[in-house]
């Protein structure tokens, strides 16, 4: 089930990368910037900017099965009971202006690498190829696990972004295929994890030690979204280097400043951002936290 997939990358791996985002997510972060990623499903999103009216239209709530779609008194705009909505897609078929879509659709390898190989002129001289993200990639395992190795197969660089709170399983059958994977570290303890993240690190740090010590020959580069008042402190970002210097594959610790850039889809799926109140991290802050990065880092193989 694929998410999008975005040409033209310069973030999701080395190089210029493809990117393709799967859906299905484990966790429950509150910046998420990628709500539509979480439903492992097809999804609804209603956009009611884009609505021409019941006046105009109204094809949207004929078509639904469940009586999901819906106007109270003079609006002219629809609304959308997401309570009852199963995501079937007869709405979307039915609306002419597209304010009704479905996030999510069913691809094979094959029609995935077609798109892939669209941008392969950008691959050989950056370094770059396909990267796959979410939500997150390793709840497709078998899927993903055939999608990089087929892209191997054709000379493809190939990597991941992962938050890695997946069955050990998952990992063995996808990390064989993957040159570079890319990991979160969102906070290191446990309680606070639990708190912003909606599960504890457990499986998260116990699958990472195991990874670098099974894949010695892959790069990971570990990760961390710093968000103002949960993890913009000195303590977090030594307790992470603590954590992944020891291991000489972990090439890099890159540190993201939390957006905002992802609020306005919760509406779109009938969902409250949670951090309406916060703003992005200080500059002169993240600066800091970044020369303790490359302090550890100054002598590590790139």
């Amino acid at each position: 089930m694929v998410l999008n997939i975005q040409p033209y990358s310069l973030h999701d791996g080395p190089g210029i990368r493809t990117t393709v985002f799967l859906k299905g997510c484990t966790l429950r972060c509150k910046w998420c910037c990628n709500p539509e990623s979480i439903h492992p499903g097809q999804e609804l999103a209603y956009n009611a900017a884009r609505c021409i009216g019941i006046r105009e239209c109204g094809a949207c709530i004929a078509a639904c099965p469940e009586s999901a779609v819906f106007t109270i008194g003079a609006r002219e705009r629809v609304r959308v009971n997401w309570d009852l909505c199963t995501d079937c897609g007869n709405c979307v078929e039915a609306c002419p202006s597209r304010a009704l879509t479905l996030f999510g659709k069913p691809m094979t390898v094959d029609e995935v690498l077609e798109e892939v190989e669209k941008d392969g002129a950008f691959y050989g001289g950056s370094g770059g190829g396909i990267s796959l993200s979410g939500g997150e990639c390793l709840m497709q395992p078998d899927f993903s696990a055939a999608l990089l190795a087929e892209a191997r197969r054709r000379g493809i660089n190939t990597s991941i972004e992962t938050a890695a709170n997946v069955p050990w399983s998952a990992v063995l059958k996808v990390l064989p295929h993957v040159d570079t994977v890319l990991h979160d570290i969102k906070l290191m303890d446990p309680l606070r994890h639990r708190k912003w993240v909606g599960v504890d690190n457990e499986v998260i740090l116990k699958n990472l030690l195991k990874a670098y010590e099974a894949f010695p020959d892959k790069r990971f580069v570990a990760r961390s979204p710093i968000i103002p008042g949960v993890n913009d402190t000195e303590e977090h970002v030594e307790a992470v280097l603590s954590f992944v210097k020891p291991y000489r594959n972990v090439v890099a610790f890159e540190l993201l400043p939390y957006h905002r850039l992802g609020e306005g889809k919760y509406g779109y799926l009938g969902k409250v951002y949670a951090l309406k109140d916060f703003t992005p991290p200080d500059p002169e802050r993240l600066r800091k936290l970044r020369d303790l990065v490359a302090e550890a880092f100054k002598n590590r193989e790139p």
